[in-house]
């Protein structure tokens, strides 16, 4: 029994060294430098990203307004054929 309580000790003290040690190194200056870093990256590809849905954004309205115009053009031909053949 002795031991096992010894051994919960060590594990809860390694684990209090380890928390430690690593919150010095994720506040550490190479470490902020490292996070802007990535954060600059990831502004970067946000924008890119914006820019390209942008675009299909754009594509998809164009395709969206010809579909309606296209279907427009064929209700009229529908209508016009209709009336040719009833005046016969």
């Amino acid at each position: 029994m002795d031991f096992m309580k010894w051994d919960k000790i060590g594990i809860f003290a390694g684990g209090v060294l380890f928390g430690t040690a690593g919150v010095k190194l994720l506040s550490s200056r190479d470490a902020k430098k490292a996070y802007t870093k990535c954060t600059a990256a990831v502004l970067r590809a946000k924008d890119c990203i914006m820019k390209t849905v942008t675009t299909v954004q754009e594509n998809a309205e164009d395709v969206l307004s010809e579909a309606k115009q296209i279907n427009e053009e064929r209700e009229a031909e529908a209508e016009a054929g209709m009336e040719g053949a009833a005046a016969e």
